[in-house]
């Protein structure tokens, strides 16, 4: 059964090239490593909650949109591999590319379908 990693991020507008730059790099590794696909999405209709919304999740403020993005891995053993190998990859040093966006501001975590409907 696939596995899923979900990230929620607060990016500057005026980086949004920059982190598509960004994410066509550090993807292409994930998928290197394993993942079966990963998808990066620009906020466009992120509208504010009365009680909580992904803009609050990740303090964006107004000069920041919310990005929403997922991994996909065959299984857990192959993320959970995979991942490891990502935390290692000089290629991915902080240091050599620094994220356009505040990496502590960021939410993550691993999710196992429980409904998949279509593809």
């Amino acid at each position: 059964m696939s596995y899923i990693d979900g990230f929620v991020i607060a990016v500057p507008t005026a980086h949004r090239e920059k982190f598509i730059e960004h994410a066509r790099s550090f993807d292409t590794c994930f998928v290197e490593y394993g993942a079966t696909r990963v998808i990066e999405c620009w906020g466009d209709d992120v509208p504010e909650g009365k009680l909580t919304d992904f803009r609050r999740a990740v303090q964006a403020t107004p000069e920041e949109a919310v990005v929403f993005s997922w991994i996909e891995w065959p299984d857990k053993a192959t993320r959970d591999a995979g991942m490891e190998k990502i935390m290692k990859d000089p290629r991915l040093s902080p240091e050599k590319t620094p994220m356009p966006f505040d990496g502590k501001r960021m939410i993550f975590g691993g999710f196992r379908p429980v409904v998949t409907v279509g593809q």
